[in-house]
């Protein structure tokens, strides 16, 4: 019979650091992975997290739910939408990011985050 798994962030299975303005910290439950991010003002994917990535863009298929903050995501193709507190939001493969404002960005991601910001 399954189990059910409670776990909490205030204690995460893994820490990530970003290269400066922020982590993600990451839970396992039922063999997913959870992320949740903490942007910091001032973070962009291409800065901090593009030297751990080693890809021009991001390349993670993101599935989260903004908590606090604002951040605006670029994609590939030139399109640009921006996600705030209270918002969900599905991102492709393929895109940059920004924090906007002098508040960070909280997002937790059910996507395919498990490799996100991992360093080799």
């Amino acid at each position: 019979m399954a189990q059910i798994e409670v776990k909490n962030f205030q204690q995460p299975d893994e820490t990530r650091e970003f290269e400066g303005k922020g982590k993600a910290d990451m839970v396992t439950l039922a063999g997913k992975t959870v992320g949740r991010g903490t942007f910091e003002p001032g973070w962009r994917w291409s800065k901090n997290v593009k030297p751990i990535a080693g890809t021009e863009q991001c390349e993670v298929s993101h599935l989260g739910y903004c908590v606090s903050g604002r951040m605006r995501i670029f994609m590939s193709d030139g399109t640009q939408k921006e996600v705030a507190a209270g918002d969900a939001v599905a991102i492709p493969p393929g895109h940059d990011a920004e924090v906007l404002g002098d508040e960070a960005c909280v997002v937790v991601d059910f996507g395919e985050i498990s490799e996100y910001a991992k360093r080799t």
